[in-house]
């Protein structure tokens, strides 16, 4: 029974699974991230983390602690010298493990584990340091916002000022519209006379009606007088 083993023993005696860590370490030390299996992933994180924490504080005291896991001299002046000064602002959690499913021959899930400040795409901006802010008194907080607001109302004055000309370039659009009703009467003065042209022609045309009706009178009493006449001569007949 696995009572009390709180670690992952990863199928192997404890100078190899040591050795092994060690070299996995090593490893990341050198390439900043490496594919492996999920649960060496997560053993690795936990050894390699408090290595990384005695990088911090640079003594000969802590370079041969180090150095006892690792067994490693370039691996120990790699830590110190460049990832130290890396990751110095970090407090806690160096690592970060990616699953990346599982392995074809014996289905093994596998993950990836790499070095938090060195993976470039996560990492597009500088890091800043988060500061905690207090609430200052609400008498100086809208003491401020009044004063803030002021400035705005100043600077939407010049925006009615600047919309002021625009209404008088407009108002000459409106004289120029005059002259072309004025040009346009004439034309009505100019067709009165040729209404008072077309008023002899009626004048002319009445005698026309006269005389047609005095030609027609003389020939009805021309006309009653033949009668008459052919009257008497049947009566004397």
């Amino acid at each position: 029974m696995r009572h009390g083993k709180k670690f992952a023993h990863l199928g192997r005696k404890t100078p190899h699974r040591k050795y092994m860590l060690a070299n996995m370490a090593c490893s990341l030390i050198e390439h900043k991230s490496i594919n492996t299996t999920v649960a060496k992933a997560k053993a690795l994180k936990r050894y390699i983390e408090p290595l990384i924490t005695k990088s911090k504080n640079d003594s000969t005291h802590n370079r041969r602690i180090v150095f006892s896991y690792l067994k490693n001299k370039y691996a120990v002046t790699e830590l110190f010298r460049d990832i130290s000064v890396k990751i110095g602002d970090r407090p806690g959690g160096y690592t970060r493990i990616i699953k990346l499913g599982n392995r074809l021959g014996d289905n093994a899930s596998m993950a990836m584990i790499e070095l938090v400040d060195y993976n470039t795409v996560y990492n597009t901006g500088d890091s800043k340091k988060k500061t905690r802010r207090r609430r200052k008194s609400t008498k100086k907080s809208e003491s401020v916002q009044v004063e803030e607001a002021a400035p705005v109302v100043e600077e939407a004055a010049p925006v009615v000022e600047e919309a002021a000309p625009v209404v008088e370039e407009a108002a000459p659009v409106v004289e120029e519209a005059a002259p072309v009703v004025e040009e346009a009467a004439p034309v009505v003065e100019e067709a009165a006379p040729v209404v008072e042209e077309a008023a002899p022609v009626v004048e002319e045309a009445a005698p026309v009606v006269e005389e047609t009706s005095t030609n027609d009178s003389s020939e009805n009493k021309e006309i009653e007088t033949k009668s008459e006449d052919s009257d008497k001569k049947e009566t004397d007949s």
